[in-house]
């Protein structure tokens, strides 16, 4: 259950609480290549639920029947998470997402003048009365109605507030801040945000890019400023370089902000092999929280101050994320390594039969260009004791 705790100080680096969006089953499904049946997203929906998500962005009303099909059975799934489905600012996008009966929408209108003029052949004016007349027109149909303004980054910060106040008053309580190819960086970045949270105070919500390797970054960036939802996808699964990691958004919030936004991070590693599998891309090994190597210890040193005390080297306890402690043997591997791996087969090697079997360790895994399995290790030193 997610609690609210009270603001505390910034100088313990702790920050307002946050609550996420997950958009994996509708930005992370736009991946070029990436598509889950009907089953995979109900899967996924349930598996996000789970974990604690705060909201489940869904999918795409407009994209036909099998997409609304696919939404309405997830919004009769009796998930605790909000379902919302993404629309455009067009009154038949709202009209689609009412036909599969959704309860809540995300409106999306360009802001910046580039995608307005290049992508639209429409200016300001414009922009700001369409999303008007939609928002009222999804009100009118009785949908809860949060709206997402479209490349915000490359936005004239005069309008974003403008339009942003323009939508408060008709009643959105949500609103979201699309870095939408990757731009912002998040040193600026903070600074542009917190007068935005100044300017138009309520309920904002940060969706990142990674085009820069930056969306973590700038999400984190955004919450210092005052932004109190995030928008996520698992593995930074999404268009381009994908989006800002549901997995590294959240560990980074509990460890280094002190806002832990309620979920069952438990669960993150088994979520995103399951994503990955649906995706049909195989889950980086080292990618950061959930990659099958981020726990895994080969070099002398490190496994050796694993062994004395595992926090010399890991951040956080694999266990928080479903993840587990590897120590492997390889071609950096010293004493502490073999001596662990020959103890848990029974094997108590003394300080210079470990001497001599390290270079025979060495050379193998060199030549095998990998780690050597504990039993490899151990029938090695047989041989070579024999």
């Amino acid at each position: 259950m997610f609690r609210q705790p009270s603001r505390t100080s910034a100088a313990t680096g702790a920050v307002n609480p946050v609550r996420v969006c997950d958009t994996t089953l509708r930005d992370g499904e736009q991946a070029p290549g990436v598509t889950f049946t009907e089953k995979e997203k109900l899967t996924i929906a349930a598996a996000l639920d789970d974990v604690g998500v705060h909201a489940i962005e869904a999918g795409i009303p407009a994209m036909g029947s099998a997409e609304q099909e696919a939404l309405r059975r997830i919004s009769e799934a009796g998930l605790r998470a909000e379902v919302v489905a993404w629309c455009r600012a067009t009154r038949e996008d709202v009209e689609a997402a009412v036909g599969c009966g959704m309860k809540s929408v995300h409106l999306t209108i360009p802001v910046s003048d580039l995608q307005l003029e290049h992508k639209l052949g429409r200016d300001r004016e414009w922009a700001a009365r369409r999303v008007r007349e939609c928002v009222l027109a999804a009100a009118d149909r009785g949908l809860a109605v949060s709206v997402g303004l479209e490349d915000a980054s490359r936005a004239d910060d005069g309008f974003v507030i403008e339009i942003a106040g323009e939508l408060r008053r008709l009643g959105v309580t949500r609103l979201r801040w699309a870095d939408t190819v990757g731009v912002l960086e998040p040193f600026t970045g903070h600074e542009r945000l917190a007068r935005l949270v100044q300017a138009v105070p309520g309920a904002w919500e940060i969706h990142a890019h990674d085009d820069f390797g930056l969306a973590t970054a700038n999400t984190l960036a955004a919450v210092r400023a005052g932004f109190t939802w995030v928008s996520t996808t698992v593995a930074g699964l999404g268009e381009r370089a994908g989006n800002a990691p549901l997995e590294e958004v959240a560990m980074a919030l509990r460890h280094l902000f002190r806002s832990d936004p309620g979920l069952d991070t438990t669960r993150f590693r088994a979520l995103a092999c399951l994503v990955a599998q649906a995706a049909r891309r195989p889950l980086p090994t080292g990618k950061a929280v959930v990659g099958h190597s981020v726990f895994a210890h080969e070099s002398g040193i490190h496994v050796d101050g694993v062994l004395k005390a595992a926090e010399n080297y890991e951040p956080f306890d694999p266990a928080e994320v479903g993840g587990r402690r590897r120590l492997v043997v390889g071609k950096h591997s010293g004493r502490a390594a073999l001596r662990h791996v020959l103890a848990t087969h029974g094997i108590q090697a003394d300080a210079d039969e470990i001497e001599t079997f390290l270079d025979s360790i060495r050379a193998r895994a060199s030549e095998l260009k990998r780690p050597l399995r504990p039993r490899e290790v151990r029938d090695l030193f047989q041989r070579a004791s024999a």
